[in-house]
């Protein structure tokens, strides 16, 4: 299983992803779900995976070969809505050329989301369906889940806005995480994220949590006593209640 979160924000964008793989209690493994294309001064481009590994590891392998390719590439391509349907299209392209040989019970079906800028458009951010359709992030909806996402939901719902910053914005990222690792096993550590601010078009190094990590560790230690607090705080149920 996999969680993944991205955030189309005012003043740019945030992804962060889980990299743990699961095919069975005795085969769990860490691969990095998050990939970055771009030309600093032009254009920046990420991707983040969930569903079959070996086709989204396909997916992301072609899309850097063709980059230097004469035809339509995420270094080429003018909109971030033409990156989408590429990166769509190249997933359609997977699944029908190992389709056949793994024609049975093999599920190859993988989810992206896609986010970044271009020169000269805003930042944009896209959800890709495994059936390679794909809906798009706006105000009104900010943010983009693929897999494990109910746990995390609900504090995105409740905190996040358009406008929001994108260091609040990292927080709430932060603290969705750490409560769908605590419901699910088969999200974990370590975690890679991205912060991007708006119009700057660089490419950004990155950052990977792990368990030793100082600030996630106090993130999720004041989140839990904070929990605990307000429960405490809350009026006493009324006498109908029978308690």
């Amino acid at each position: 299983m996999t969680y993944c979160v991205a955030m189309h924000l005012a003043d740019g964008l945030v992804f962060v992803s889980d990299s743990r793989t699961n095919a069975g209690i005795d085969h769990i493994a860490t691969f990095r779900k998050l990939y970055t294309f771009g030309v600093t001064g032009e254009r920046l481009i990420v991707l983040q995976t969930a569903g079959n590994l070996a086709t989204s590891q396909s997916v992301a392998n072609l899309l850097k070969q063709r980059l230097d390719g004469p035809v339509a590439n995420l270094h080429s391509v003018p909109t971030l809505y033409d990156a989408t349907a590429l990166v769509a299209e190249t997933i359609r392209e997977v699944v029908a050329r190992d389709g056949a040989p793994l024609a049975g019970n093999t599920d190859l079906t993988c989810s992206f989301l896609v986010g970044g800028q271009i020169a000269g458009s805003p930042p944009d951010l896209y959800s890709i369906y495994p059936q390679g359709n794909f809906i798009q992030a706006t105000e009104d909806t900010p943010f983009l889940q693929l897999g494990e996402s109910k746990y995390g939901k609900p504090i995105l719902d409740r905190n996040l806005e358009f406008d929001t910053s994108l260091e609040e914005g990292l927080r709430c990222a932060l603290v969705s995480f750490d409560s769908t690792i605590r419901s699910n096993l088969s999200v974990g550590m370590p975690l890679d994220l991205l912060v991007y601010h708006r119009d700057s078009l660089i490419l950004p190094a990155g950052y990977r949590v792990t368990e030793e990590d100082a600030y996630f560790a106090d993130i999720r230690k004041q989140w839990a006593e904070g929990l605990r607090d307000l429960i405490d705080e809350l009026p006493p149920p009324p006498v109908e209640y029978n308690v």
